[in-house]
Parts: C-alpha cells; sequence; structure tokens
C-alpha cells in the first residue's frame, strides 16, 4: 500500500511523510535469483503515483515510469507488477515521481544470490540513508527545497538508533543505500578495515575488491561492505560529511533571529532552506556560505552560534545574565562571555542534549545493554554503532537475559556519566 504515514525521527520528533505498507523507509523485500515474483500496489495517495525497481532487469512494460512504459496509478487503484528474477544484488524501490521520492517513498528490494556468495557472512545489516527538510514548526518536508536539516538511517535520526550487533570474530555485511534527493554519503566505519564487494549492479568480482574504511554512497547508488569483526568495543558507523552529523540544524526566523557571540544571525526561515533572502552570502549580516542554490543571492547562509548567547543583542532579554542561571557557571568548558572562539561554530560537546526520563527510555533500546551510561551524547544524525562483542557478551544482550554492566562493551572505558551529570 503507498500510503501517508507518521515516522519519529528522534523521541518525539513525529514527521509526516509517504511510504509503503505504513512504514518508512518501506518493508524490505528479500528474494532470491530465480523466482518468480508478484508485487500488488494499492494506491492509498491523494494523488497518482507508480513504482519502479531500481536497478531490475526485468520486462519493460513494469519499469514504473509514467507514460513511457505505463499509466500512473490513480488515488483508490492498483497495479501489478510481475517478473521472473534473472540476477542478484542490492536493489531498491521507489515511486519514479521525485516530489513523491522526497516525501520518502523507498524501501529495499535485496535478491540473494541461488548460490550463497563466498566467503560467507555471519551477519547481513541494510541502511537506508535518506535526508529532508523540515522547518521548526511543520512535520511535512519541504520537497523543493536544496538544503536539508534532518538526516536519518532506516527512518531515524542518531541517537534514535538500533546499534548493530556483531559477534566478535564473525563476518560482517552492510549493505548502504543512498535515497537522499541531492547528497552523497561517505560511510566511515571506525576501528576496521572493510572491503567494498558489491554495488546495485551486483557482486564485485574478489579480484577487484577494494579494501577501505570509508566508502562513497552517491545519491540512488546501493554499495555493500564487508569485514571481519576483529576488535572488540562499540565502534561508530557515520557519514564523514560533517553537517550530516548534525540533528535538526536551526534556522533563525524573521524577528526571532538573535544576535550570538561571535557573529550575528542574520537571515530567515527561507535563506537557510534553500530560498532566497537578505544580502550577499559572505556580508557581515550572514555566515561564510556553504550553500547550492542557482542565481544571485541564493547562497545565503544563516550564521551559526558560536558559544553562550550574548544577553544584551538588539530584541534579545537584556538584563538577563545566562551565567547567573543556576548551575550555568559549573558547566565545564563553557566561556560564559561568549567569546571564546569567536567567529566559529562552537560544537559544545559539555553541554549536551537534555532527554526526558521517557526520551532516555527510548533511546536506550535492549541493543544498547552494555554500553556507556551517556554514549548518546556523541552521535547525532547519520550515525549508527557497530558493537563487536565477545561470544559471552553477545549471547547476553542478544538474549537480554544475564546482569550486563555499564560500559562493558568498551575494553577500559569505564561505566560513563549518568545523564546530566559532570564530574569535577
Amino acid at each position: 500500500h503507498a500510503m501517508h504515514t507518521r515516522r519519529e525521527f528522534l523521541p518525539g520528533a513525529w514527521m509526516d511523510v509517504w511510504g509503503y505498507n505504513d512504514l518508512c523507509p518501506g518493508p524490505t523485500i528479500e528474494v532470491t535469483e530465480g523466482d518468480r515474483v508478484r508485487i500488488v500496489m494499492h494506491n492509498m495517495l491523494p494523488e497518482s503515483t507508480i513504482l519502479h525497481i531500481h536497478g531490475l532487469e526485468g520486462p519493460n512494460r513494469i519499469d514504473g515510469v509514467h507514460g513511457v512504459t505505463q499509466e500512473a496509478v490513480p488515488p483508490g487503484g492498483k497495479a501489478v507488477y510481475e517478473f521472473t528474477l534473472r540476477q542478484n544484488g542490492t536493489l531498491f524501490y521507489h515511486s519514479h515521481g521525485p516530489m513523491q521520492e522526497g516525501l520518502g517513498m523507498t524501501g529495499l528490494f535485496i535478491v540473494h544470490p541461488k548460490e550463497a556468495y563466498q566467503p560467507a557472512v555471519d551477519h547481513d545489516f541494510a541502511l537506508t540513508i535518506q535526508e529532508w527538510a523540515i522547518m521548526p514548526q511543520s512535520t511535512i518536508p519541504n520537497v523543493t527545497s536544496m538544503e536539508f536539516n534532518w538526516f536519518t538511517l532506516n527512518g531515524r535520526s542518531a541517537p534514535y538508533i538500533t546499534p548493530l550487533l556483531v559477534r566478535l570474530g564473525s563476518r560482517v555485511r552492510i549493505r548502504f543505500v543512498n535515497m537522499s534527493p541531492i547528497d552523497h554519503h561517505p560511510m566511515h566505519l571506525h576501528g576496521h578495515t572493510f572491503w567494498i564487494t558489491g554495488t546495485e549492479g551486483g557482486r564485485i568480482p574478489e579480484t577487484a575488491w577494494m579494501p577501505s574504511n570509508n566508502v562513497l554512497v552517491a545519491v540512488a547508488q546501493a554499495r555493500e561492505i564487508e569485514f571481519i569483526a576483529n576488535n572488540p568495543g562499540d565502534w561508530v558507523l557515520h557519514c564523514h560529511m560533517f553537517h550530516h552529523m548534525m540533528n535538526h540544524m536551526a534556522v533563525m526566523v524573521g524577528p526571532m533571529a538573535m544576535q550570538m557571540g561571535g557573529m550575528p544571525a542574520g537571515s530567515n526561515a527561507q535563506a537557510g532552506m534553500g530560498m532566497t533572502q537578505g544580502g550577499p552570502a559572505l556580508s557581515k549580516e550572514n555566515g561564510a556560505s556553504i550553500g547550492r542554490g542557482m542565481g544571485e543571492n541564493t547562497s545565503n547562509e544563516r550564521a551559526v552560534m558560536t558559544g553562550m548567547m550574548k544577553m544584551d543583542a538588539p530584541g534579545d532579554h537584556k538584563g538577563h545574565d545566562m551565567k547567573d542561571m543556576p548551575g550555568m557557571k559549573d558547566m565545564p568548558g563553557m566561556d560564559m562571555s561568549g567569546k571564546s572562539v569567536p567567529g566559529y561554530p562552537a560544537d559544545m560537546m559539555d553541554m549536551p542534549m537534555p532527554y526526558s526520563a521517557a526520551d532516555l527510555k527510548k533511546l536506550n533500546k535492549p541493543e544498547t545493554r552494555g554500553m556507556r551510561r551517556n554514549w548518546f551524547h556523541g552521535v547525532e544524525a547519520l550515525h549508527t554503532i557497530v558493537r563487536v562483542l565477545p561470544a559471552e557478551l553477545y549471547d547476553k544482550v542478544v538474549s537480554g537475559k544475564g546482569d550486563v554492566a555499564p560500559g562493558a562493551s568498551v575494553p577500559g572505558g569505564g561505566e560513563g556519566e549518568m545523564p546530566g551529570m559532570h564530574h569535577h
């Protein structure tokens, strides 16, 4: 069923998206080379849609390009796609309407070979990469935008992730599919070297496998990697585009724009999301541009917060000094003058996002047992964690049985600080 659905990107952050069978991304379809496949799609959307299986070497009449190979399916209608598989590899399906793709209409279509690849793997994971432009006051993606502020793996934004659990010494495959509208993603794994073994075109001959710890997954591409999990610990896997490692990057909205420590934020929300507003990108009112729009002034970028807010800036709460707020002066690493790094953005690692008890319950899934207490402070957006666990610990975490101490999976790493606590 092609339909509207809702997806919780982060705890409490529900977005209105389009998908299949009430899922976004849609359900993973796993089949075997040589199978006869029939897919019946019911259109429950308010507009026509069509289904394309990306990379499929099938009959032209079901290729899923409206007008060219067949008609689109009207609201309330259905279409049948039937074919025999003569290939294998990591494929994916999606609407062939660009705006519908931007609303989330995609899913994995994995074709296993008749004879298993060698050497055989012990764990096989798949990650779908997506990006979204969703304004702070909205829950609906802006599919006309060329700038994005939400990044998800399998429909979740870190730290709201499910870590990948593997047994120490096992062979692991991870399949990446990039269904972002514009951006390519260099996916980097810490602590291991992997081989790039496959694409959406199928298995790469072993003589052409490339060792790396970083694989570029371009738009509408699939990449498969394999590695031996021989280094115990909780290893981060993430996109190395630094602005894809941040959640929900803030935009300044009209008169709410406030001068921050270091430089002012002078643009409104539209400038930050791909529309032209305001002055030149390199003016003193705006931060340096990394925009990619077309035409005059389209590289406008919002300025970024560089420290604690300067409370005497125009429009701010003059007379209210944040350093006098309870607990603020005790925060380690915080320069309350707001001028510690003028003109530069500050990561503020000692000031993590606050999470409620309900949020923490959602973040600390069973798959996180044995991780350090504050593990979620270090991952955002396009991050996940590959947990390489010794056999006994792996069995406890997977089964949910037995006591597992915080930090047990990071050799020598300690338990970690309790959320919201700092040691002096």
